[in-house]
């Protein structure tokens, strides 16, 4: 089980650094593609262990819906739950709004961990940053 703390957080810097040495330094994806413009209107959770953030989420809200993004969890915290209780968090953050539902584009190779809280794929894959995606929703 994880040792790290998730909070909401205004701490954006912290978290956009996570998403670098996740996304850009381990994936590939290009700064332009993490960095889209939308973090200032994002309600973003940050995972702490220690002190140190290890992981990091963002809610995007639209209508009736949460749309959890830029999940990310440093190497040196996976396989400890963290993504699981980042994405259980996130859920909560999102029903307490009054949202009806919580989306996301998850990587394929990371379908069946969603799927595993409930979340559905829907629609066909698609690319996002060069990385194969699916759409997944959860209905509260």
């Amino acid at each position: 089980m994880t040792d790290a703390v998730i909070t909401t957080s205004v701490d954006i810097a912290a978290c956009q650094k996570i998403r670098y040495e996740v996304f850009t330094l381990e994936q590939g994806v290009s700064v332009e593609d993490d960095i889209d413009g939308r973090d200032e209107e994002a309600l973003h959770l940050l995972a702490s262990a220690g002190g140190v953030a290890v992981g990091t989420a963002r809610i995007l809200f639209a209508a009736d819906a949460g749309k959890i993004g830029r999940v990310a969890v440093l190497p040196s915290h996976r396989g400890t739950g963290l993504g699981k209780a980042l994405i259980l968090f996130a859920l909560e953050e999102i029903a307490a709004k009054g949202c009806k539902s919580a989306k996301l584009g998850a990587q394929t190779h990371a379908i069946g961990f969603y799927e595993a809280l409930g979340f559905e794929a829907v629609g066909p894959e698609f690319m996002d940053a060069g990385i194969p995606h699916r759409e997944m929703v959860v209905q509260f």
